[in-house]
């Protein structure tokens, strides 16, 4: 990867005599492949790590955690996008702890995935993990190529929503996390 990004910087006409540059290369590579890639060596099971049982009498009760900051790269420009993941589910057999939701976001968005599919991939992943009843992941995030490139709308904010199971059917339960996400503004 380090070749990779010193051609790049070569094709884009720069010296890497430049000392800014020295050591440019390596930086990129360890930047990429420890904090925007890493995903891929993590499954959604390693992610949300150990469960434990659920609590009688909560197979209704929705579990929510809010502003959960992430940030990836869109796979399209591999530029950066910055946001918040809301995440719930209605506990199953199993639950798990409220850390282990935001490594569950990570693991997906420190991979190159489009923000729906990011949203996608987190509510399925709970419904299939902790056999959840209903999950739902909501993203909010600002994408820099959006915000830079083109249009330039500099304060443009993107969301996707993704729903499984009782929370996509169950308008009453929907809009009680609906109601728990506006009180939190």
């Amino acid at each position: 990867m380090a070749r990779a990004v010193e051609a790049f910087l070569r094709a884009a006409g720069l010296s890497l005599d430049d000392e800014n540059l020295h050591g440019t290369p390596k930086r990129v590579a360890e930047a990429w492949g420890r904090e925007f890639l890493d995903g891929y060596a993590i499954t959604p099971e390693e992610a949300l790590g150990a469960t434990f049982t659920s609590p009688r009498g909560t197979s209704r009760e929705l579990v929510v955690v809010t502003d959960l900051r992430f940030h990836s790269m869109c796979p399209h420009h591999l530029l950066p996008v910055t946001g918040r993941a809301h995440v719930a589910y209605v506990p199953g057999d199993r639950m798990a702890g409220f850390g282990r939701l935001s490594a569950l976001v990570d693991c997906f968005a420190h991979r190159l995935i489009l923000q729906e599919e990011l949203a996608r991939q987190v509510a399925s992943s709970l419904a299939r993990v902790l056999r959840s009843s209903g999950t739902a992941c909501i993203i909010e995030a600002e994408q820099s190529c959006l915000r830079l490139r083109g249009g330039r709308q500099h304060d443009a904010i993107t969301h996707a929503e993704a729903y499984e199971g009782s929370l996509r059917e169950d308008g009453a339960l929907r809009r009680e996390l609906w109601t728990r996400l506006g009180a939190r503004r």
